[in-house]
């Protein structure tokens, strides 16, 4: 499974990941990728903070940042490239998927040729 953090991603989670910790005192471990039946394109990303993975999942280290992927979500995020953008018009997790062969205006959703994951279905 390879999904990848660029640095400025890297950055900006270890500086969430510290700051879930304070607010919670709960050590927050990483984050977990996964993807969802949803958004205006076919598929959802989604990405929380988590402080335990759940028992499928796939877990590599970016840096200082763990990484967990949902086993179900893996091979439509094989590949994934997580980078962070920060602009006058927009900030945040931008998602660059070479699986995706359409996405919505937001960035946020895809859609992809082959719906065969058997974790996710296709809208």
């Amino acid at each position: 499974m390879t999904v990848t953090l660029t640095e400025k991603a890297e950055f900006r989670l270890r500086t969430l990941l510290r700051g879930a910790t304070s607010e919670t005192n709960t050590p927050a471990k990483g984050i977990r990728i996964s993807v969802k039946d949803g958004g205006c394109s076919g598929y959802e990303y989604g990405m929380e903070v988590i402080s335990q993975p759940q028992p499928n999942d796939l877990v590599s280290e970016q840096g200082h940042v763990l990484v967990y992927v949902d086993a179900k979500s893996a091979p439509l995020l094989e590949g994934l490239v997580i980078d962070f953008i920060e602009g006058v018009m927009e900030s945040g997790f931008k998602f660059i998927n070479p699986k995706a062969t359409d996405t919505c205006g937001c960035g946020k959703s895809f859609r992809t040729a082959d719906c065969s994951s058997a974790g996710t279905p296709c809208n």
